[in-house]
């Protein structure tokens, strides 16, 4: 494929052009080009599968995890997902141009602060296909050209994506440079994250490797999409019943995510009528329960076989998996302490019928998403409200927590005056 067989330094230069005439095209076009690439999704599936399959294949004859293969896996119904996805992002309010604030000087100059794209927003991920679509649909939409660097087990898969994606922009009248493609080796993720005056920023989505092989080379702006050793903790008021309705969701309901718990943190207090039924539902989901010796203490003695000792490390972990660190704490503010000192910043959650203990747990935990009375899953761009999402951050820049339109895009100040001088 063309886009494929140019240098990494050339398919950026040409996302630079495009996103010099992407800043200035109306949302209208810019929704026209996310409804092209929807229904070119469903209009050129088979050829879409076809490639995919031979990935799945490829892979699972490589020792591709069941984990990978799942998340590299496309079919029908994916595909409508990611066509209806790209439309829902369509649907978005444009941010390109909305006013943040604006005022009026004494002097009589009028300031306004206004969205504007990056220009060129680099995308490195590990083998999920749709990611190609998402990344690509939310750049468009926030007037971004988009340089895409999947991973070498999805190699066909995203060469056909972005094929499908281009010819869609295309058609609408977009330069085709808006969507580049590079090879998935560490030779060109070293180009990629060295591309500067070019690109813009880049935001890898995958493992720590990943993110460790950036932080050798990039001398671009990077925003991490962060790992996620997410907290609840079920406070000395809590309501029980709501409380293991939100543990077994925040462990159980995808626990392969950086948003599904890993720690489970109970007050002395609740623990005694709250502990036995839980972990015994725990372990009846399947779940591996790695507990301190007063959690052990409250046990069932029928479950007390299945239970291991939690370490030192297993407080830091990020099982991704159904593994589950769970401890007693004597109160709230212990809570707090050591989500803090083991959580990674990205989501934590407290039950509680305490109003003060929410707010102290609001205002205390350092974390891109803090939760009251609701499960750590919710922490999503999807879910938010904001159609998609390229990652979840938990650094302290511009964007923390979930990154959509409105995060794809940096500010600039516009003043308007009449003949004024200083």
């Amino acid at each position: 494929m063309a886009l494929a067989q140019q240098t990494v330094a050339d398919v950026c230069l040409a996302a630079r052009d495009a996103s010099r005439v992407l800043a200035s095209l109306p949302t209208a076009t810019r929704d026209a080009a996310l409804h092209a690439i929807a229904d070119a999704l469903l209009t050129r599936e088979d050829e879409i599968l076809e490639a995919n399959g031979a990935d799945v294949a490829a892979g699972r004859e490589s020792g591709l995890s069941p984990a990978l293969l799942d998340r590299l896996a496309l079919d029908h119904d994916r595909l409508v997902a990611i066509a209806d996805g790209t439309r829902a992002i369509a649907a978005l309010p444009d941010p390109v141009g909305e006013v943040v604030e604006g005022r009026r000087l004494p002097n009589g100059l009028d300031v306004r602060k206004v969205r504007v794209p990056f220009g060129v927003v680099a995308v490195v991920y590990e083998a999920r296909p749709n990611v190609t679509i998402d990344a690509a649909s939310l750049c468009l939409k926030s007037g971004n050209a988009v340089v895409l660097r999947g991973s070498s087990s999805a190699t066909r898969s995203n060469a056909v994506l972005s094929s499908v994606a281009v010819d869609a922009i295309v058609s609408v009248g977009i330069p085709a440079g808006a969507i580049g493609l590079v090879p998935g080796g560490r030779e060109e993720l070293r180009d990629l994250a060295t591309q500067d005056g070019v690109v813009d920023l880049i935001f890898p989505r995958g493992g720590e490797g990943l993110k460790a092989a950036l932080k050798e080379v990039a001398t671009v702006p990077v925003i991490y999409a962060a790992s996620g050793n997410c907290h609840v903790y079920v406070d000395a008021t809590a309501d029980l019943e709501a409380a293991q309705r939100i543990v077994l969701n925040a462990k159980t309901q995808r626990p392969g995510v950086c948003n599904a718990a890993e720690t489970l943190l109970v007050h002395a207090d609740a623990a005694a009528a709250f502990l036995p039924a839980v972990l015994r539902a725990l372990h009846e989901a399947g779940v591996e329960l790695r507990v301190d010796g007063r959690s052990r203490s409250l046990a069932d003695s029928g479950l007390q076989g299945h239970l291991r000792d939690a370490t030192d490390e297993d407080w830091d972990e990020e099982f991704l998996a159904l593994v589950l660190a769970v401890g007693i704490v004597d109160s709230v503010e212990e809570a707090i302490e050591h989500v803090n000192r083991h959580g990674s910043g990205h989501s934590e959650a407290i039950v509680t019928r305490d109003t003060a203990s929410a707010r102290l747990f609001q205002r205390s935990v350092d974390a891109a998403c803090v939760y009251v009375n609701a499960s750590t899953r919710f922490t999503d761009g999807g879910e938010f409200g904001m159609g998609a999402e390229i990652g979840n951050s938990t650094q302290k820049l511009h964007a923390r927590g979930p990154i959509g339109v409105r995060e794809l895009c940096t500010t600039k100040y516009v003043v308007e005056g009449d003949g004024h001088i200083r």
